[in-house]
């Protein structure tokens, strides 16, 4: 009896499946609806620093605790799926994050908020790893295309959390973040179907679809060196993304006197940049090679970088959306890229890499949050206008002897 790992080894066939395209609207729209409801956590941070009197620190710390339980579990969940048929482990874990939301909602101390936010962070342990999975099953020979898809729901539901942060749960407090549970129990739904279709398509059809690379995959130690420098790339970006998410807000206010309300809109501008470069990103990898697309995002992004620190109002808006469409757009190459690396383990590469990105999001909040309390947020963004450099070691990642490679 083949694991799920031998049957789920490889790349689809595009003259023997086509793609999914139902399945893979269903999974981006249930990650948008997760990442919206995630996002809220971001959003309504000055609210939370009024309602629990938090310094910077502990707005760190709460980054921290829900990027921590999402980057440490996804790993570990993605190892499992590998082995084991789960195909409804997709609405079990949006029950965590409709629960989290619930008690964010009525947390009454600090301890209980974290626990809510560690909550959140388990249900997108669950999502993402087999997310990507069905995602790879849908793609019908375009993988780049299908995890564009798959992760621009996610961007979207990012920007959108800010917006919807602003018009209901600033304005009326904390208590009405509890009707975003609607969210989840729609997700959950959703998700019921794509797991109906998981099972159907891994139980028959679905093992007609796979074969084995059809290009030489490079030495093991040069396999390790490239997913070393992913690794490099994950840091760099997700450090300095954690930069914009959560201290954009306090940058925009402090420096320039704006409104919470108006910062929050200009937050989702800088997250509808992002999905923009998702979208484009993942075509442009198929099609030109993932290599190219990682290395273009991080010697394109760089002079926008270095010039925002020092930019006035107008510029700082202006150069937020180069910034996000740029440096967004390799991450669906990273992920494709990396799964290509390692075919056999899909799900535990998808959960590292999107566990990676969580946890270094959340360590970079906390460092960063450590900073502004000693040195200002404007110092933060001088700083962390160097992140992108380290990528520069994404020349050396191998090809892979096809088109995308």
């Amino acid at each position: 009896m083949p694991t799920q790992a031998a049957l789920e080894e490889g790349h689809y066939r595009k003259d023997s499946t086509s793609t999914r395209y139902p399945v893979l609207g269903a999974v981006s729209f249930s990650h948008m609806l997760n990442d919206m409801m995630q996002s809220l956590i971001v959003a309504i941070y000055p609210l939370l620093k009024a309602d629990f009197a938090l310094d910077f620190v502990q707005i760190g710390l709460i980054t921290l605790t829900f990027q921590m339980m999402a980057s440490v579990l996804q790993p570990v969940v993605g190892h499992v799926t590998d082995r084991c048929f789960l195909p409804y482990s997709l609405p079990f874990g949006m029950a965590f994050t409709c629960s989290g939301l619930l008690l964010m909602a009525m947390a009454p101390s600090f301890a209980l908020l974290l626990l809510a936010v560690g909550l959140i962070g388990t249900g997108s342990s669950i999502f993402h790893p087999e997310s990507s999975r069905v995602t790879r099953m849908a793609a019908g020979g375009r993988p780049g295309f299908a995890q564009s898809i798959f992760m621009v729901g996610g961007h979207l539901g990012t920007a959108i959390g800010p917006l919807l942060a602003a018009w209901i749960v600033i304005p009326s407090g904390r208590g009405n973040v509890a009707w975003f549970a609607m969210a989840a129990l729609l997700a959950f739904m959703v998700l019921l179907q794509v797991g109906r279709w998981y099972a159907t398509n891994r139980s028959g059809r679905g093992r007609s679809h796979l074969k084995t690379p059809s290009w030489p995959l490079p030495s093991p130690g040069r396999v390790r060196l490239a997913l070393l420098i992913l690794l490099v790339l994950v840091f760099s970006k997700f450090f300095y993304l954690a930069s914009i998410k959560s201290y954009y807000t306090f940058y925009l206010i402090e420096t320039f006197g704006m409104s919470v309300g108006t910062s929050e809109i200009f937050l989702f501008l800088f997250m509808l940049s992002s999905a923009i470069g998702v979208i484009v990103g993942g075509p442009l990898g198929d099609r030109f090679g993932r290599k190219w697309v990682i290395c273009f995002s991080i010697f394109g992004v760089t002079p926008f970088t270095l010039l925002l620190p020092h930019a006035n109002l107008y510029w700082t808006v202006i150069l937020s959306v180069p910034i996000g469409v740029i440096i967004a757009s390799a991450l669906p190459a990273v992920i494709v890229y990396a799964q290509e690396l390692v075919p056999s383990r899909l799900g535990m590469i998808s959960g590292l890499f999107y566990g990676l990105a969580f946890g270094m999001g959340g360590i970079g909040a906390a460092v960063l949050g450590h900073v502004a309390d000693l040195r200002g947020v404007d110092f933060v963004y001088r700083l962390c206008a160097f992140l992108p450099l380290p990528g520069v070691f994404a020349l050396y990642l191998p090809g892979l002897h096809s088109r995308a490679a």
